[in-house]
């Protein structure tokens, strides 16, 4: 059993850490990224806002990307491509987080295994000595069965306490993209168009304005 919680530890160290890695690449300011975007987006080079999405990892960069694509669409058809694009990158988040709770759910009952095992041999080795069994064959099997034990518990300890860390990274990314989401719909609907048909309609004013005086 003692190979078994080593070859379970080896494997929750690899899928913690490579969680780990994963999530703080995915993870980044979105306050400061959408705000960029913004800025960006003022200037009317929508085309240069969807390459720095492009060029910046994570969920929330995707999502934001899905809108600016979206900009000319009306808010059901952008909302729809904002959500399509959540659907597709929140499930990565979540990957292989089920593997590390099961690690840490199934290390006591591999220990339990073991100590049951430990104490099995014990009573056989007191059946084969008869009266003549010694305190060197108890002290055998309390070893194995104390030690599967105590391994067992020092494994799921730190996976429920990984698997806690990492869900509370996964939550912090989904309100972020939850947020960059409504915040740059909002930023498009209410602001960026309205911005764009505004210096539509001083275009227009100006053009007719000059028309007017070469009739003049």
């Amino acid at each position: 059993m003692m190979w078994v919680i080593l070859l379970m530890a080896v494997v929750g160290a690899v899928l913690f850490i490579e969680r780990t890695l994963y999530l703080h690449r995915g993870q980044i300011r979105s306050t400061a990224f959408v705000d960029g975007i913004k800025n960006i987006l003022a200037k009317r080079r929508i085309v240069e806002a969807i390459t720095v999405c492009e060029e910046t990892p994570g969920p929330v960069a995707a999502v934001v990307k899905a809108a600016l694509i979206h900009v000319n669409d009306n808010e059901v058809a952008m909302r729809f491509a904002v959500q399509d694009a959540s659907v597709v990158e929140l499930p990565a988040l979540e990957r292989r987080l089920g593997s590390i709770a099961a690690i840490a759910q199934i290390a006591p009952l591999v220990g339990l295994l073991g100590t049951i095992l430990g104490m099995t041999y014990t009573f056989h080795a007191f059946m084969q000595g008869g009266e003549y069994a010694t305190a060197r064959a108890l002290a055998d099997g309390m070893w194995q069965a104390l030690i599967t034990a105590g391994a067992s518990l020092a494994l799921a300890i730190p996976a429920h306490l990984g698997h806690h860390l990492l869900n509370g990274r996964v939550r912090a990314i989904v309100r972020d993209v939850e947020w960059a989401g409504n915040e740059i719909m909002r930023y498009l609907i209410t602001e960026y168009r309205s911005t764009g048909a505004g210096s539509g309609a001083e275009a227009a004013s100006v053009g007719e304005d000059g028309g007017g005086d070469a009739g003049r």
